[in-house]
């Protein structure tokens, strides 16, 4: 991978290497995105309201970790690739059911969609550290404390009776 021209000090096999990381973390969160779009869209039954405007609030943190993972790999001479094929192939996360009966399974599978995005995030968080770059690790911890604010959010619902 050529990497675009920067002055950016990191090393240059780190820089590709994060590149990479930060692509995964983007292509997962660009997925994320999109569930909870479409639980947002589809909710319906008791407790819709607050399903809906959470559901909302899921996809707009989403727009802000994937955007994070975007700006700092393109800071460090990458190219983002957030088109929709790229996610569709690459992404690592479950595809979204859209059969579902009532609001809380819509919360079932978001919950599952932002589980499976946390556990990603602290892979890429460790694998960053691994490699020396600290910045991009800071990334990927303030992407991981979103991800499990919202997942406590989601969860929330399903507990109780």
């Amino acid at each position: 991978m050529a990497l675009n021209h920067t002055r950016n000090t990191l090393d240059e096999k780190i820089r590709i290497e994060s590149v990479n990381l930060l692509n995964r973390g983007l292509i997962n969160g660009i997925d994320v995105q999109r569930q909870a779009k479409q639980a947002h869209w589809n909710v319906h039954g008791p407790g819709f309201i607050e399903l809906h405007l959470l559901f909302d609030e899921v996809y707009n943190a989403a727009i802000e970790w994937a955007d994070l993972c975007a700006e700092r790999l393109v800071a460090l001479g990458g190219v983002a690739d957030g088109r929709v094929q790229t996610v569709s192939e690459k992404t690592e996360l479950l595809p979204y059911k859209n059969e579902f009966e009532r609001g809380l399974d819509h919360a079932g599978a978001l919950a599952e969609a932002l589980a499976a995005y946390g556990e990603i995030v602290r892979d890429l968080i460790d694998a960053s550290a691994k490699i020396g770059d600290a910045t991009t690790s800071d990334v990927f911890t303030e992407i991981s404390r979103g991800v499990d604010d919202h997942l406590w959010k989601v969860e929330a619902h399903l507990r109780g009776k």
